[in-house]
């Protein structure tokens, strides 16, 4: 019995797809930060304009800010994240487009004082001009992690 060509070829191709699933499936929290609890932005939040901030879950408060102001794409940004009545072993922040993926930017930040962290960040340039962004803190404490989104403008 001889096996076709076309079927090995289909077999192989076929194979390949699933190992491209799989291996999608095994990074997918790299990419998609997966949170235990979720907090929002205080309403009226402007991150062009002034610090923003957001009430935990289970207490305290989380103030984010980008400098500098409004802010620019394709320049060096520093990120802060100040804690109040809440601390976090690690800091992070997820830069996504919301209409158009731009590849992988999460910028772990560095704790600078007491339930401080910071560090710096560049956003790319979108080709189609102006772009909302989805800028999401996690913060680490033991096994929980925690999400707080902020949308913004930037672009020209």
């Amino acid at each position: 019995m001889q096996i076709s060509k076309s079927l090995l070829v289909d077999s192989a191709m076929i194979l390949a797809l699933v190992l491209i699933g799989v291996v999608g499936y095994k990074l997918s929290p790299l990419l998609l930060p997966k949170a235990d609890a979720t907090a929002n932005p205080d309403p009226g939040c402007d991150l062009h304009r002034d610090v923003c901030s957001a009430a935990l879950p289970g207490g305290g408060r989380l103030r984010f800010s980008i400098a500098p102001r409004p802010i620019p794409v394709v320049e060096p940004l520093e990120v802060t994240v100040d804690l109040d009545g809440a601390d976090a072993d690690r800091v992070a922040v997820d830069f996504a487009g919301v209409s158009m993926n731009m590849g992988f930017n999460r910028p772990g930040l560095a704790k600078v004082g007491p339930r401080r962290f910071a560090g710096p960040a560049t956003l790319p340039v979108c080709v189609t001009g102006r772009m909302t962004w989805q800028a999401t803190v996690l913060l680490e404490t033991g096994s929980k992690r925690i999400a707080v989104p902020f949308r913004f403008d930037a672009g020209h």
